[in-house]
Order: C-alpha cells, then structure tokens, then sequence
C-alpha cells in the first residue's frame, strides 16, 4: 500500500500528474517558485525521493533526468482510499459514512462508476436487485422517492 504523499512531494507529483509528460526539475522548480519560495536542490532531492519510492522513472538526458509519473493521480487516489476501508472494523459503515459526506456530483460519480465496473465484469445475478444492493444504491443514490438529495438522507433514514 502506499505511504502518504507529503506536502512538497505532493506538489512535486501533481505538476508531473498533470503536465502529464516528462519533466525536468527545472521546469518543476519554475512553476513551484510562483507559489513558493524553493531551492534547486530541494527539488531535485524530491524527485530523486519520489524516483527512489518508484512514483516516478527517469531517463538521463544529457546531465539532467527527465522525470515521468508511474502511475496516475486517480491509481493514487483509489490505493489510498482502498487502505483506509481496509483499516476499518467496520467497512460497511465506513462506507455508508463516506457516501453520506459526498456532494451530489460526487455521488453521480460514483454512480458513473459502478455502472462502467458493472458493465465490464457482470457477476452472475446482475439483473436481480438483492436486498444488499438495494441497500448500497439507497446509500449512494438517497431514497426511491427522491427526496433526498442532501448527501447520506437514505443513509440518516435507515438509522446509520
């Protein structure tokens, strides 16, 4: 599982993310020092710590590296929120808790989501609604009846 990103790595990273090319430290530095005061060195000393980590791969060119991300922003993401589901006693809850802090475009998202999942790996009683999916579309997508379009309402109704 990943570690947590730090603030300057994560500033780092998400430059490499999304110029979504390879990067010098140079160009990484320039675009830090608008928002920051910050050193070449310290930079260059990230990048080789994120390199070192395996977040980013390196190709020499002339005296300098070009850097570029190993995997995206989004992989990133998911391993950390699939880390701290999997640290829960109680990952049901922890999941119902989650849904009920997100906006209503997030639970769109969301739904965009399962639907692409469902699409590409059918399980074998896709088309029977369960009790237990019923449940999980409620907490993501609020009550049938549409009235609950504050985040986590089908949630609050059924007592979690």
């Amino acid at each position: 599982m990943p570690r947590r990103l730090g603030d300057l790595e994560d500033a780092v990273m998400t430059r490499v993310w999304e110029w979504n090319r390879p990067v010098t430290v140079r160009e990484v530095l320039e675009d830090l020092q608008k928002e920051r005061s910050i050193a070449y060195t310290t930079v260059m000393t990230v990048l080789d710590n994120l390199h070192q980590k395996g977040w980013v791969r390196r190709e020499a060119e002339g005296r300098a590296y070009r850097y570029e991300a190993v995997s995206t922003r989004a992989a990133y993401s998911a391993a950390l929120m699939n880390e701290a589901w999997s640290a829960s006693d109680n990952p049901a809850a922890a999941l119902v808790a989650f849904f009920g802090m997100m906006s209503p475009e997030q639970r769109h998202a969301l739904r965009d989501a399962v639907r692409m999942v469902q699409v590409d790996d059918p399980g074998p009683a896709e088309e029977e609604q369960t009790p237990a999916r019923e449940e999980q579309s409620q907490a993501v997508d609020g009550p049938a009846s549409g009235d609950g379009d504050e985040p986590g309402a089908g949630a609050e109704r059924k007592g979690r």
